[in-house]
């Protein structure tokens, strides 16, 4: 059991009977009144944002949770299959609970699962990754200039819009919080 001053980013606590990730927070002291905390909280596994705010002082039943180094191996069906690096036990894992980080991960990857017993409960990857550009329309030469698009194909199946100048084969980073194309990767 904590209070609201143990509240900060990835902070997972039960709320509303379920459990609910702090994305942002902001500890607020008015002028007149009582201090209070505005939070952003990630529904876990759903994926569900709402904005809550907290009285100063006020308690809250935080809950810790097992971080595990995982290796994603494949998908099959609605089943994403990973492996523990230490153990080699392998799990599947339910489609849902990998849905916002599956257009970023390559089998093979390392990622980070979360546990609450011995349940997985969220799948946390790195801000940003490198992935290959598998399918887009042919770069021009001198097309660096103008600063537009063009949609291109990841090796995952993400779809991001990058410089012209980029061909198929190419690697680049995307940071994984939104989407976007970041920079190209130079080998």
């Amino acid at each position: 059991m904590g209070s609201t001053a143990d509240i900060r980013n990835n902070l997972v606590m039960e709320f509303n009977g379920g459990l609910w990730k702090v994305i942002e927070f902001l500890h607020v002291k008015p002028g007149k009144g009582n201090a209070f905390v505005r939070t952003r909280l990630k529904n876990i596994p759903g994926g569900q944002v709402v904005e809550h705010t907290f009285r100063s002082g006020e308690k809250i039943n935080d809950i810790r949770l097992d971080a595990r180094e995982m290796q994603y191996l494949y998908h099959d069906g609605n089943l994403f299959h990973i492996m523990d690096t230490s153990t080699y036990e392998q799990i599947a894992i339910e489609e849902t609970l990998m849905e916002n980080v599956k257009n970023f991960i390559k089998e093979n990857d390392t990622i980070k699962v979360l546990f609450k017993d011995s349940t997985p409960v969220d799948v946390e990857i790195p801000a940003h990754v490198i992935l290959t550009i598998t399918e887009t329309d042919p770069g021009l030469r001198g097309d660096t200039a103008t600063g537009g698009t063009k949609p291109a194909t990841l090796e995952t199946g993400l779809v991001v819009n990058v410089p012209l100048f980029l061909n198929e084969g190419d690697k680049v980073k995307v940071d994984t919080r939104s989407g976007e194309y970041l920079e190209r990767i130079r080998e």
